[in-house]
């Protein structure tokens, strides 16, 4: 499929040609949930953490004799079933993140640039550079009608751009390498370079 190549400035710089095979497809709602769900998982911290009956700051002494009063045995007060005692299996550190096959989180890939294209929100630009000034390229921005973006560079991302591109909010940079299903459909509007488009290919072929 074609689709047409703009600037930064909005002026049309030529069309390039998307395949089939990664833009074209129809997007799976169930393998991009999928996806998008190892990599929440995978990014979570798991450091929630209780305490057991042998971290509570309780004494350990027993705290009334086993028999003749009429109640039930006890040990100590850092029994779980005591106000303040320790938690009984409750959470501790671990990794949430789970195995998804490589092919899956590929497919997922082309899928999340399917739906884009699909829904409309795909533009390709002619590269992305700039002389480092945030005010010009938020103002390039703020024309272009873009207001949650995130921009596909090739294999590395123009210096200048990212410095500029930094401190304008709802506007997100990264490396071909970096594209991934969340950070896709997170956005309103993706936007790639030329050069990005021809290294996604590369990878997702």
């Amino acid at each position: 499929m074609k689709l047409d190549v703009i600037k930064l400035d909005g002026k049309k710089a030529g069309s390039v040609d998307l395949g089939e095979e990664i833009f074209g497809l129809e997007p799976r709602a169930d393998i991009l949930h999928r996806v998008v769900r190892w990599q929440r998982n995978k990014a979570q911290a798991g450091t929630h953490k209780v305490k057991t009956r042998s971290e509570t700051s309780y004494s350990t002494k027993k705290i009334y004799r086993q028999k003749g009063t009429g109640g039930a045995r006890h040990g100590d007060r850092n029994a779980p079933i005591f106000r303040k005692g320790g938690i009984y299996k409750g959470p501790t550190p671990r990794s949430h993140a789970h195995d998804l096959p490589k092919k899956v989180r590929l497919l997922g890939l082309k899928h999340a640039l399917s739906a884009k294209v699909k829904a409309g929100e795909l533009v390709v630009i002619d590269e992305a550079s700039s002389n480092g000034k945030t005010a010009a390229l938020a103002k390039q921005v703020k024309d272009l009608g873009w207001k949650r973006a995130l921009i596909i560079d090739g294999a590395e991302v123009n210096a200048d751009f990212a410095k500029a591109a930094r401190n304008i909010d709802g506007l997100d940079v990264l490396p071909t390498m970096g594209a991934n299903v969340y950070d896709i459909l997170k956005r309103d509007t993706l936007v790639i370079t030329k050069a990005g488009v021809e290294a996604l290919e590369a990878r997702l072929k």
